[in-house]
């Protein structure tokens, strides 16, 4: 009997569909395989996620340099690899599609683009040429699965889809390729290799941090004043801080406020006028009420995480994935919808009635969000409305929720804040809006007025489910002038004498704008749209954004793994690297590559494309010429830099008088024969001006400047000095040198091979902060390379192994590293003294693949 292969996108929806599929009209049982499930008329199986990606060409064998020569890449025809960790799953896949019996196939992968250009690659990959339906899910309960597959889309149909994301899929790998092949050859043509990555999706994030950095470098504050003053009634005491009211916004002055006063007199003359004289009050009072947020999406899940606990966006979709997985107590994280599907209320009302019947018995749920829930469910409350279920607003996923599943008792602390915030979401978005009575109040002392503002919460609605605490903070989130901050303001009504008790002048600073932390990232990336000024590219980009809910973790650790970015607490900072980056692609004229706008242009495109308005053709055109156009502009700057040339630099260098400097894109360097001096305009991530420069090599000392960053993320200030061997080094007036070691309490745990080697007899091998090292080795001169990190890969490396490292030339076996491709190996380090490379891997034999049955026929 012939059958129909089923391919679902995660082994999870694979057992969801032989569950609900098996009570279908005319269908038997599922019996279970090792990897798939089976019946008389189907096979269910499913691939874990991309099983293949885009491979490398090669030229006759040999791997592509990476030279401006060998650009640009644009093979004709894409080869697609199997992603090693998951290889034999595919090897699977393609068994059961081989299969005689299977006859037809069903693509039930994810419901979207990803979930198209999955299946696609797998059938293309195995080379089947069988019959294709679509099974298209937006919900995973029985009645969906059922509705979905009475309902099967053909090939033809989707073919619009298909094309669209392939199309995505090859031109990000075009662009990027290009693009960081280019500029690694740009910036690698002084010598070495400095790898240099470009995205379509990572640069422009880099380009929004980029242009805030230098924002907050240029930033110079000022000195403004306020008043304050205090005011009491007969009900007590209250704030108001002085404002101009006929004040006018200034749009290119954003620090000019309507409270702000630029000198002390002009303040201090407003306190004297006003001290001792009473007040009239002039309010207003409205009601207002605040609706309950919406659900969790990935995005705002992280955002409200980072803010709340400090979590990074990577850790908490680690996180939920584990409470999803692991746990089975959320539904799947990486969802861009805050929405629910329609017919999802009757799995809403299970769900909460799990809840509010546990009566807080488990210690993973409290007490009173199992009181909340029976609440919901007792008024009526749960019913269908739109800022919860809406077919409209959910794509591939919807919104993140509780399954229903109690979590154990021994759930981890980050799993059990993490489930706690979602299950309270999923409670309070049924209960009613909170009502707040909202007070603006002028005390007008003579000619001048002073404002307090206060937000009275009345009825709690979705705020009970949060509590106290969380209450006060909303009621405070309107309340930013002094005295109000959202607290109650002492009772008074309009036309009431206030006694002006005193007025203090404060004397306060304009701040740059606020760095950047993960949580403000997210929220810009998800609405990258509104940066791009073209309306129809915005609108395309209005749901995705620059990134995906699955991806923006990923692009931001992807950042500060390629150093152009790094994490201050919760602070973004961008290295030096990344403000070149930058700033060469805006000199070579390719903006388009540090702007949201080509997402943008894509996401039209590619909405053009599933409309079947567009052909495939017609958009990889345009992405290969974009791409040469990208590499040629590049390349011919890279010429016109490397013929440019750059006025000698002039300066008074003792004892020689003035001197005549060579000058290139990276240096200064002393012309007269036999000095070595180097002066280079970049130090520390910190780019010197002429004058620092002239004054450095004049003086042989300048500063202490401020804004140095060192390789461990640490700002610092320190002078830069000129030494009798012409080297530059910094000098730190108060001796707190941030890269300093503490020798005295370093523990020594071998000797040095190395200096061993050399007949240095009597050095040591030290356990330091950040590695393994020989006191030589952090000497200036560098007489010994012996240096071991203490995390390499992902993996921390034991004292043990360390030891073992330098004394017997080989640690044990490390597991759990895991490679530049996230793929997780194991390895010896081996120590190789007197060789220019102290390091060395030494991996062991391939285990022999366990034998496998052949697929039934």
């Amino acid at each position: 009997m012939s059958k129909a292969l089923i391919i679902a996108e995660k082994p999870s929806v694979a057992a969801d569909l032989a569950r609900a599929l098996a009570r279908a009209p005319g269908m038997t049982a599922f019996k279970k395989e090792k990897d798939w499930y089976e019946n008389d008329t189907h096979v269910i199986s499913s691939a874990i996620g991309h099983l293949l990606e885009l491979g490398m060409p090669e030229v006759d064998g040999k791997k592509i340099g990476w030279g401006f020569n060998h650009l640009p890449i644009v093979p004709p025809d894409f080869i697609l690899k199997p992603i090693e960790k998951t290889e034999e799953r595919f090897k699977l896949l393609k068994r059961l599609m081989k299969r005689k019996d299977v006859t037809a196939l069903i693509n039930a992968c994810d419901a979207g683009r990803e979930g198209e250009l999955i299946f696609r690659y797998i059938v293309e990959a195995a080379g089947i040429d069988k019959p294709i339906q679509r099974l298209w899910m937006q919900s995973m309960t029985q009645g969906s699965i059922l509705d979905a597959y009475q309902r099967l889309r053909s090939d033809r149909d989707m073919q619009p889809l298909a094309a669209a994301a392939k199309c995505r899929s090859e031109s990000d790998w075009l662009v990027g390729i290009n693009a960081t092949r280019a500029f690694t050859a740009l910036n690698s043509r002084h010598g070495g290799f400095r790898l240099t990555p470009v995205g379509r999706v990572q640069t422009p994030t880099l380009a929004i941090l980029a242009e805030r950095e230098l924002q907050i470098q240029s930033f110079e504050s000022r000195t403004y004043f306020e008043v304050i003053g205090l005011f009491e009634v007969e009900a007590g005491r209250y704030e108001g801080r002085w404002i101009n009211e006929s004040f006018k916004k200034d749009e290119t002055d954003e620090h000019r406020k309507a409270e702000r006063l630029w000198t002390q007199a002009e303040a201090q003359a407003i306190a004297d006028r006003c001290k001792g004289k009473p007040g009239k009050i002039e309010q207003t009072t409205k009601p207002a009420k605040q609706a309950p947020p919406l659900l969790y999406d990935l995005t705002s899940l992280q955002r409200e995480a980072s803010n709340r606990f400090g979590f990074s966006a990577r850790r908490t979709l680690q996180i939920a994935q584990a409470l999803y997985e692991k746990f089975k107590v959320l539904t799947y994280p990486r969802t861009d919808s805050r929405y629910l599907p329609d017919d999802y209320l009757d799995t809403v009302k299970d769900t909460l009635k799990a809840f509010a019947s546990k009566g807080g018995k488990s210690d993973a749920v409290a007490g009173e969000i199992s009181n909340h829930a029976a609440t919901a469910l007792d008024s009526g409350w749960v019913r269908l409305n739109k800022r919860v279920f809406d077919n409209t607003k959910v794509s591939d996923h919807f919104a993140i929720i509780p399954t229903g599943v109690i979590p154990p008792k021994e759930l981890p602390e980050a799993e059990q804040k993490l489930f706690d915030m979602v299950l309270r979401r999923f409670v309070a978005v049924f209960f009613p809006s909170a009502e707040f009575e909202v007070t603006a109040r002028i005390t007008r002392v003579g000619q001048d007025a002073f404002k307090s503002d206060g937000k009275v919460l009345r009825i709690p609605g979705w705020l009970a489910v949060y509590g106290k605490a969380a209450a006060e903070e909303a009621a405070a989130a309107d309340g930013k002038d002094a005295g109000s901050g959202g607290k109650l303001l002492t009772a008074a009504r309009d036309g009431d004498t206030a006694d002006t008790l005193g007025l203090d002048v404060n004397e306060l600073q304009t701040k740059p704008p606020a760095r950047f932390t993960e949580a403000t990232l997210l929220g810009t990336m998800e609405k990258a749209g509104k940066l791009v000024e073209d309306e129809e590219l915005a609108e395309a980009m209005s749901e995705r954004g620059l990134g995906t809910p699955a991806t923006r973790a990923a692009i931001i650790e992807g950042l500060i793994m390629d150093k152009y970015i790094e994490r201050d607490g919760r602070d973004f900072h961008v290295s030096a690297k990344g403000l070149t980056l930058i700033d060469q692609i805006s000199t070579i004229g390719i903006d388009t590559l540090s702007s949201p706008e080509l997402t943008g242009q894509w996401e039209y495109k590619l909405r053009q494309m599933e409309q079947n308005e567009l052909d495939r053709t017609t958009f990889m055109r345009d992405i290969r010429s974009l791409t040469t156009q990208i590499v040629e502009r590049t390349k011919a700057y890279s010429k016109a830099a490397k013929d440019k040339v750059f006025p000698e630099f002039l300066a008074k260098m003792p004892p020689h008088g003035e001197v005549a400097f060579k000058q290139t894109e990276e240096f200064y360097e002393c012309k007269i024969p036999g000095v070595k001096l180097r002066v280079y305009k970049t130090v520390a991530g910190r780019t010197l001006s002429e004058d620092e420069i002239r004054t450095l090599i004049e003086k042989r000392v300048v500063g202490p400047l401020e804004g140095f960053r060192s390789k461990k993320g640490k700002d610092f200030n320190a002078a830069l000095q000129i030494g009798e061997d012409h080297k530059v080094t910094f000098l730190f007036p108060d001796g707190n040198d941030p890269e300093a070691i503490d020798w005295d309490n370093a523990v020594a745990i071998a000797p040095c091979p190395v200096c061993e080697k050399a007949g240095r007899k009597g050095q040591m091998i030290y356990d330091t902060t950040d590695s393994y090292l020989c006191k030589l080795a952090a000497s200036p001169k560098g007489d010994c390379n012996a240096r071991l990190p203490k995390e390499l890969c992902k993996k921390a490396i034991s004292q043990e192994n360390a030891r073992l490292f330098f004394t017997d030339g080989k640690t044990a076996l490390i597991e759990g590293m895991i490679s530049k491709k996230g793929r997780p190996f194991k390895s010896f380090l081996v120590c190789t003294p007197g060789e220019k490379r102290l390091l060395s891997w030494e991996f062991p034999p391939r285990e022999p693949k366990a034998a496998t049955k052949k697929a039934k026929t």
